[in-house]
């Protein structure tokens, strides 16, 4: 069973046997993901795309990106022809930002059974591995999800523990989105009080790739910051690179952090709660 990363050489042996899930996406053009999954992608795998299949309907409350219904969920994983003995490997364009969404939304309904691909469609590519263009139509499967809810703290939650010393809120924005001096996304620019970043590029290393677990750890304890990895609390903008930053913890063999799914963009809906600029946190 493969639980967190997987190389594109394993992947390939695996898939007549497992399901491959490309997460594909652009920001700034929703679907641009979509259209480059029918211009090639790993055979045989499903797109899921971030607005529709891997979050919910978002609101006047809700951040960009909130967590989609359980239920509706489970409905999207059988589509996509998952069960509970089904291996699932994910994929993006390359960094692993949407595909570690997917990671994180099999686990929270309690599949375990899923691993990001390591360098995404691009290491693929650069291995001179098939690309197909056919579109696949699974069977639908049942999907029994089993959500944990242990793994998602809300707005009020994050207000509290922010001012606990024993508790660590890590946001993986940019710097500069984080210290508030560009916000290409959000009404409001700033952080949480109290919060201190860890930008999720700070996973990768210079090749593309995901550090070592040993380089994770090394550089997610420096923020934790001696508080234990069960009592910190991962965000970012909409709760998508967030997943990035609680998959690196589980490379690096720091188990029980939670998902502020909200995220940023959900935090600043409410006027009353507070907004800083800066270095410090």
């Amino acid at each position: 069973m493969h639980t967190t990363l997987i190389s594109v050489d394993v992947l390939h042996s695996r898939l007549e046997t497992a399901v491959a899930i490309d997460c594909r996406f652009d920001l700034a053009n929703p679907e641009a993901g979509r259209q480059a999954f029918a211009e090639g992608h790993i055979p045989g795998a499903r797109y899921a795309h971030l607005d529709t299949d891997l979050s919910g309907p978002k609101s006047n409350l809700t951040g960009r990106h909130p967590l989609p219904d359980s239920t509706t969920l489970a409905a999207t994983f059988g589509r996509f022809g998952i069960t509970s003995n089904t291996q699932v490997f994910a994929y993006d364009a390359d960094n692993g930002m949407f595909a570690s969404r997917l990671w994180w939304l099999l686990r929270w309904s309690g599949h375990r059974s899923v691993a990001v691909l390591d360098g995404g469609f691009k290491a693929w590519t650069m291995a001179g591995l098939p690309i197909s263009r056919d579109a696949h139509a699974p069977v639908v499967a049942n999907f029994r999800a089993e959500t944990d809810d242990s793994l998602v703290v809300s707005a009020d939650e994050v207000a509290r523990r922010a001012i606990q010393s024993d508790w660590r809120i890590l946001d993986a924005r940019a710097p500069e989105r984080f210290r508030g001096e560009v916000e290409p996304l959000d009404p409001v620019a700033g952080h949480i009080p109290g919060a201190r970043n860890h930008p999720f590029a700070w996973n990768m290393g210079g090749d593309g790739r995901w550090l070592s677990p040993h380089e994770l750890a090394t550089k997610l304890n420096l923020s934790l910051d001696g508080v234990r990895s069960e009592r910190a609390i991962m965000m970012c903008g909409s709760g998508v690179t967030a997943c990035h930053n609680l998959l690196a913890l589980e490379i690096a063999g720091l188990h029980g952090a939670k998902l502020y799914a909200g995220s940023w963009s959900e935090w600043i809906r409410d006027p009353r709660r507070p907004v800083v600029k800066g270095t410090g946190s």
